[in-house]
């Protein structure tokens, strides 16, 4: 058996209490260089993390929720999510899943996946990834500035 890999110091891991903990061997997210890779949210409430009670509608709200709890907190917001891969356990809940997340980014519409899988974690009806980035800084002549360009 090979020795344990260790995080590459150009990666750094993401996490926060404000949306439920990882439930296997993952993070959160982790960011490398400017870009942030979320791993796929289900709707748990982070307290107890239980499944949210309630159907599809319900349980994207809360798994949303929880998206933008680790973009925040990765360093980024819900305006730079530039992809986002929708699993469904049944494709019969796209209408109502594509209504909640169009509240939810209004006028911002990330690229995006959606797909039925045979499965997901806990048995809920819906997880959501995402790849969004992060605030990017310059450095101009002698002092750090926010580039607008990539913002």
């Amino acid at each position: 058996m090979s020795a344990p890999t260790s995080t590459h110091e150009s990666l750094s891991v993401v996490s926060t209490s404000q949306a439920p903990a990882a439930i296997g061997p993952y993070a959160q997210a982790i960011k490398v260089g400017d870009l942030l890779f979320c791993s796929g949210c289900i709707p748990l409430e982070p307290p107890t993390m239980q499944v949210v009670e309630g159907g599809i509608v319900a349980q994207t709200e809360q798994a949303l929720k929880n998206l933008k709890a680790v973009v925040e907190a990765g360093g980024s917001e819900l305006g730079k999510v530039a992809k986002t891969t929708v699993f469904l356990k049944s494709m019969d809940d796209f209408v109502a899943v594509n209504g909640v997340y169009s509240n939810f980014f209004g006028s911002h519409t990330p690229a995006r996946s959606a797909v039925e899988v045979a499965r997901l974690p806990k048995d809920v009806l819906v997880e959501i990834e995402c790849i969004a980035r992060q605030v990017y800084y310059v450095w101009h002549l002698t002092k750090l500035h926010a580039d607008p360009t990539t913002m």
